[in-house]
């Protein structure tokens, strides 16, 4: 009986202790809820400006891309008949007559003008044949149009007896379509829906390979300006790299467009490089620099060689410089010394540099709109044509959607070969 006591007592307390250990989890997981809730809360404003400024627009734009109303809310009623037509032959007279109709009441709400601009995009030369017949059965009287819709719009203009004048009025009908997407990659599909490749232009997939190729000139350039340079800076002493420093970071404190701007002046026909040159006698007559491929290239490097020039700097001030010592103390030549020691470090910023300067430079607009004339403009140049001039929206963001698919795939073969072997020597 003696021994039983402290036996219960004992238990006892480890069950009071067990209790308690429990409520000190339940605590614990309750304050480490309301630490995540207070966190998210904090981070709430950047999501929502994120979602606004950024995932808002994509997939605005995704949705822009295959998305075409305009002439399906301009003329349903004629669309609706097309569905039974058989796309060989001249339309029947209820097709025309709708047509007639629906061409009469756009010209009174002066919206004829969207759609020739629609069908002009599958046909050219559409444009015209719309705007004029609309203007002509403007006049007509509702009953005329009624009983002779057909007639008149024949007689309004030839377009309209043409079977493919109606296989572009069908296809622009047409809600959600992939032809902007197929545009963009010079490509179209028949009346059968077959795939080919565009008859009249097949320019698209030319600006993609020469907006990558300039892209990766101005990446070369960067990488064999740049590196020299930031190694200077990070073997320098202190005193004189932070002035150099000064010089390097000096570009971002003025505007982009005074940048490009100084360019315009030194390239120009009567600029200073000529005027230089025709000085010294090298040339006798002015060089064309400006408003070339090559003024593109030059500004932009210019523009972009700080952004290769910080990352390798940052990595480059923290190798060791006993590493190269060490080699060279062992027998190595310098450059073998270099190329196997010292290159291998500094591949992580190397990288970083050239994947920032890439793709800033596959999406730049400004300088090649400024400096590059026609030769020299890129992609994204014919991306902000097509919205502010053609109004061709759809295409527009058919174009920045493949843009964006690109850098993303180019972005993932560089995390997935560069950014491994990056991870494997560090």
């Amino acid at each position: 009986m003696s021994n039983a006591a402290p036996i219960k007592t004992e238990a006892n307390g480890q069950r009071r202790s067990d209790i308690l250990t429990k409520e000190e989890v339940r605590f614990a997981r309750r304050e480490l809820r309301r630490h995540k809730m207070t966190a998210f809360a904090l981070v709430v404003p950047l999501l929502v400006f994120i979602s606004f400024a950024f995932v808002a627009p994509i997939f605005t734009m995704l949705h822009q891309g295959f998305y075409s109303p305009v002439v399906a809310d301009l003329i349903p009623q004629t669309l609706e008949k097309l569905e039974a037509w058989d796309g060989k032959s001249q339309p029947n007279d209820s097709i025309l007559t709708s047509m007639a109709i629906d061409l009469k009441r756009l010209a009174a709400d002066r919206t004829s003008g969207k759609l020739a601009a629609e069908i002009n995009r599958n046909k050219p030369g559409a444009s015209s044949a719309v705007k004029s017949t609309a203007r002509k059965l403007r006049r007509m009287d509702d009953a005329d149009l009624e009983k002779n819709g057909a007639a008149l719009l024949l007689a309004s203009h030839k377009n309209w007896a043409d079977p493919t004048m109606w296989r572009a009025v069908k296809k622009a009908g047409k809600v959600y379509t992939d032809t902007f997407y197929l545009t963009a990659l010079d490509l179209e599909r028949t009346f059968e829906g077959e795939l080919q490749i565009r008859e009249a232009t097949q320019i698209y997939v030319q600006l993609y390979a020469k907006t990558l190729r300039m892209a990766l000139v101005i990446t070369l350039m960067c990488l064999v300006l740049g590196y020299p340079l930031a190694y200077f800076l990070a073997n320098a002493p202190s005193k004189t790299a932070n002035l150099l420093m000064i010089f390097v970071l000096l570009p971002f404190w003025s505007s982009l467009l005074v940048r490009t701007t100084a360019w315009i002046a030194l390239l120009q026909t009567n600029g200073v490089v000529n005027s230089f040159l025709m000085q010294l006698h090298i040339i006798s007559e002015p060089l064309d620099m400006l408003y070339t491929e090559f003024s593109t290239i030059i500004a932009m490097t210019h523009i972009l060689l700080p952004f290769m020039i910080l990352p390798l700097y940052s990595v480059m001030k923290g190798i060791d410089k006993s590493y190269m010592r060490a080699a060279m103390s062992m027998g190595a030549r310098p450059i073998p010394a270099f190329l196997s020691v010292y290159l291998p470090n500094t591949l992580p910023g190397l990288s970083a540099g050239a994947l920032l300067v890439f793709i800033i430079s596959v999406g730049y607009y400004i300088t090649p709109a400024l400096v590059g004339g026609t030769d020299g403009q890129m992609i994204s140049n014919i991306i902000a044509f097509h919205m502010q001039q053609s109004n061709n929206w759809g295409l527009a963001a058919a174009l920045g959607t493949m843009l964006l698919i690109l850098i993303l795939t180019l972005y993932w073969v560089y995390d997935r070969f560069v950014g491994a072997s990056n991870i494997k020597l560090g």
